[in-house]
């Protein structure tokens, strides 16, 4: 819903700005001035009926129920025809060009968003199509709104929620970008550049957006894992190393044969089941992780791999069987969907 505001505001701000408004009044004064001539000339039973007949003329309808039969109300009719119709076209071409050049602005990326709560991406590669395709595939996204910020020429496809500012992040992308309401930040590496450099200018962009938006949970791409401290360091919450994890795959398929395709499974949204991280409930809480186990499974079809302690500030993979549950602990599970637990 605030997409369509954002975007009828958008519009209402760009017609404004035009000669639209001196139209409108202008075919409105047209469409009154041809009323009283044929009120004061031809006499009809009201003047709605005269309005009537002004606005199908100016409209070129023309459904033939009042036709002007003196000399002056033909005049009048002419002068409708020919003003009318005119300056109801201007005005009509004037409203379809405020649509295309706010379209083409959006697609140049030279609009403000005002977007809330949204995602932000931050750079454009090969692997930001798919991160979107992913983030749409969960629910809890699919209607979110997306923002891309990148230094290409034009937004690269076509999607509904999904805005896109050109440029390099700095304050002024970050203020049109709507930074400051961001939920989630992405930065992707650079890939046109070397790998010391795109690591550099990735945490220099943590930076940039740590400093903007202390509140947004930074999620940040690197290719060297030498410089996971300095990402850290950045602001970022999340590091991942592009190249780690696909030599960690390697060797788990070699190791144990197929695996990597439940593993595949696992990290995409788009089919079979996925991972999720889950609040505890309160009816949990207090709990042993083994109950819990068979609670989550019976109750919900998912599997409870994981709980991220926030107590220690850690996650524990397969805990105890007597581990407790705490209040703040949230669960790592394996789902069909996203389960909703009664907090």
């Amino acid at each position: 819903m605030s997409n369509v505001l954002f975007r009828m505001k958008s519009f209402i701000i760009s017609i404004t700005n035009r000669s639209i408004t001196r139209l409108f009044f202008l075919t409105l004064l047209i469409l009154l001035l041809g009323a009283l001539g044929l009120s004061y000339f031809e006499h009809p039973p009201h003047i709605i009926d005269a309005l009537w007949w002004s606005f199908v003329t100016i409209t070129t309808v023309g459904y033939g129920d009042i036709a002007p039969s003196t000399i002056g109300g033909r005049i009048t009719g002419i002068v409708v025809m020919v003003f009318g119709i005119g300056i109801l076209g201007m005005f009509t071409a004037t409203i379809a060009s405020a649509f295309v050049t706010g379209k083409i602005k959006e697609g140049k990326g030279v609009i403000d968003v005002k977007v809330k709560d949204h995602f932000l991406i931050c750079g454009w590669s090969y692997k930001a199509k798919e991160i979107i395709a992913e983030l749409r595939a969960d629910k809890k996204v699919r209607d979110k709104p997306i923002v891309l910020v990148a230094d290409i020429p034009e937004k690269p496809f076509e999607d509904e929620n999904t805005y896109f500012i050109r440029g390099e992040m700095s304050a002024e992308t970050a203020k049109k970008a709507n930074l400051e309401a961001a939920s989630v930040v992405i930065i992707l590496s650079d890939e046109s550049l070397d790998s010391y450099a795109r690591d550099a200018k990735a945490v220099l962009n943590t930076l940039t957006i740590r400093t903007l938006n202390p509140n947004a949970y930074v999620c940040l791409e690197i290719t060297d894992a030498k410089n996971r401290q300095h990402g850290r360091m950045a602001g970022a919450d999340e590091i991942i190393v592009v190249g780690e994890l696909s030599c960690n795959l390697l060797v788990q398929a070699a190791l144990d044969n197929g695996i990597t395709r439940i593993i595949t499974e696992l990290v995409s949204n788009q089919f079979g089941n996925e991972l999720y991280k889950i609040p505890s409930p309160e009816n949990l809480i207090g709990q042993r992780f083994v109950d819990v186990l068979l609670f989550l499974k019976s109750e919900h079809d998912a599997i409870t791999l994981a709980v991220e302690s926030l107590d220690e500030k850690r996650f524990i993979a397969n805990p105890d069987m007597d581990y407790i549950i705490r209040d703040g602990d949230q669960l790592i599970v394996i789902a069909q969907e996203r389960p909703h637990l009664v907090r």
